[in-house]
């Protein structure tokens, strides 16, 4: 059963037959400028409302809602129509609002640090149940205005090609946001990098490196041995080119694994090479890899270390550790069953 978010205005047009033609126009700005519920859009009449919502009952229904960070990050966890799950996280900050969307139930990619990849994969998403979790996290920042997106949360947006682009000009032509604020991560599916570099969005590209040898990287991203880091250098030239967008390499440090000197000058290479920032994120525990974050000496003398080899990079601020809603942690779900759940009233710390 589609999503009223699945609908374009001709979609919604056949949802609403029968129906004089500016009804089309009071749902859509309902929906979409406004980020109303179909019960909420009062200037609809109260039975066409309930009819509609019976034909397209919501796609998410909250298993679990958590705040921490003393009330700047909240973490949901949805269940779908078919019973599948997955999580979004809302993160307020003082210059701006950013929801990070799952774009999958589970993931199939199987990097072996993050606790996604270690549940595996269940289904795709439409690009409805996308968007119903920007439009749901939208209304519960009110009164600020959520003014981010990042397809950073359960799943690998390439490999759920169309739903991604789909949801991506959804939310910068219906529903306004600036492309530049919408943020798609990608462990580096190198043949839909290049093909969303010719689409003419000009969003931000985050590509999951977290090594610079194909050895290490092989072992930490499996999809490398597919698409080596040569032929993923060349997917990023190529973004470049297409679209003036500079990337942003992500990088995860663990202990003893990519901190290393030798991964330091590796890293150094690959990213000036491509003129690239470098996001680094000190490693999230997660129960299937044992293996340690960076200290925070080193995650700091690794950053100056890039610094002063000419390479842009930034240390992420860790948000929502403590409700494992942090980059690697998200996992509820277990193909497509609750796994494990930590539920508490809103106002936790």
């Amino acid at each position: 059963m589609p999503s009223l978010y699945d609908l374009d205005r001709a979609g919604l047009a056949e949802a609403l037959a029968g129906q004089p033609a500016f009804r089309v126009e009071q749902l859509w700005r309902g929906l979409w400028v406004e980020g109303r519920t179909v019960d909420e859009v009062t200037t609809l009449p109260a039975a066409l409302r309930q009819r509609l919502g019976e034909e397209y009952p919501p796609a998410l229904a909250a298993r679990a809602d958590v705040v921490t960070d003393r009330g700047a990050t909240r973490k949901w966890v949805f269940a779908l129509p078919d019973g599948a799950t997955i999580e979004t996280v809302l993160m307020t900050y003082p210059d701006r609002v950013t929801v990070c969307v799952s774009s999958q139930a589970g993931c199939a990619m199987g990097c072996s640090f993050c606790a996604t990849g270690q549940a595996g994969f269940t289904r795709h998403l439409t690009p409805g149940e996308v968007v119903e979790q920007v439009i749901t996290a939208a209304r519960h920042a009110a009164p600020r205005r959520l003014s981010h997106v990042v397809f950073m949360g359960m799943g690998e947006p390439l490999a759920n090609y169309a739903t991604t682009v789909t949801a991506l000009r959804r939310l910068h032509e219906d529903r306004g946001l600036s492309a530049r604020h919408l943020t798609v991560s990608s462990v580096g599916i190198a043949p839909a990098i290049e093909r969303l570099a010719a689409e003419g969005l000009p969003v931000t590209l985050a590509v999951s490196l977290h090594a610079a040898n194909d050895a290490d990287r092989d072992a930490l991203v499996p999809i490398n041995r597919r698409y080596p880091l040569e032929r993923l250098h060349r997917a990023c030239e190529v973004w470049f080119e297409r679209t003036g967008r500079r990337i942003s390499l992500e990088w995860a440090l663990i202990d003893g694994v990519n901190d290393t000197d030798q991964a330091l000058e590796e890293l150094a290479e690959f990213a000036r090479s491509l003129a690239a920032h470098v996001n680094l994120i000190p490693l999230n525990p997660t129960p299937g890899y044992l293996a340690q974050g960076s200290t925070r000496d080193r995650v700091r003398a690794f950053r100056d270390g890039l610094i002063a080899r000419g390479v842009n990079a930034t240390v992420r601020d860790t948000r929502g550790r403590s409700i494992d809603a942090a980059c690697g942690q998200l996992a509820a779900v277990t193909n497509g069953r609750t796994r494990r759940v930590p539920v508490a009233a809103p106002g936790r710390r």
